[in-house]
């Protein structure tokens, strides 16, 4: 059965967007232009999720925010904002949404965001797993090891972390905001290269002296673990 998604949002070529691509990814999704279409969706409706814009006509997000969880409504919540200070952030994740994120926005962020979402509301975890692996790469989560075609790599704690994260993403496009919450556990930017130095040492141990190489820089977006074609 596919799952339903609430798009409330006033611009229409941000609806679009997402609505698009949540389709193409076999999800139903509805949509409202304003606050009090999506309250009253929100309210009648059985979502699995709803993507709820801050800053709309007649009744602003956090309006509906507010009246959706007095309600008792419980469904997921991802609030979309051009506010995005630590204060903004705070005070959606405080009113009810389960996550907050700032446009500009990668549609492969909030679609791995919106999945978690609905895993974590519907008490799906990930299945624990013991190894991960890429190509010729593979880590041992229990024994802590990583491999690479047969040889051994050593890693820092934080770097062993970070290449976790990309294993767990294999092929996808990982942004800077998703490692900073994923890695880092910042919510917010706290406007370092932090990201940048990590992942440059990562990428010098797991491909310099091997024959292809697999972390990529995806110009303008993130990082993607995988073979290129």
């Amino acid at each position: 059965m596919s799952q339903k998604i609430l798009v409330v949002e006033d611009d229409a070529g941000i609806a679009d967007f997402i609505a698009g691509g949540l389709t193409e990814h076999g999800f139903v999704v509805d949509r409202a232009e304003n606050g009090r279409d999506g309250l009253f969706l929100a309210t009648d409706g059985t979502y699995d999720c709803i993507v709820l814009d801050r800053m709309l006509p007649g009744m602003d997000g956090m309006a509906v925010l507010k009246a959706v969880r007095a309600a008792g409504i419980e469904t997921p919540i991802i609030i979309l904002s051009a506010l995005g200070s630590t204060e903004n952030r705070i005070e959606g994740l405080e009113g009810g949404s389960d996550d907050y994120l700032t446009k500009p926005f990668a549609f492969a962020e909030l679609l791995a965001r919106i999945r978690l979402l609905i895993r974590r509301s519907k008490g799906q975890g990930p299945t624990p797993e013991t190894r991960l692996s890429c190509d010729d790469l593979e880590m041992d989560l229990i024994a802590r090891k990583v491999r690479r075609d047969g040889k051994g790599i050593e890693l820092q704690p934080r770097e062993f972390r970070l290449l976790e994260y990309f294993l767990r993403n294999v092929g996808q496009v990982v942004t800077r905001t998703m490692l900073l919450e994923g890695v880092w556990d910042y919510h917010f930017d706290p406007g370092t290269n932090v990201i940048d130095v990590h992942v440059s040492r990562l990428r010098k141990k797991i491909d310099e002296n091997f024959a292809r190489p697999l972390l990529h820089t995806v110009r303008g977006s993130g990082y993607r673990l995988g073979i290129e074609p």
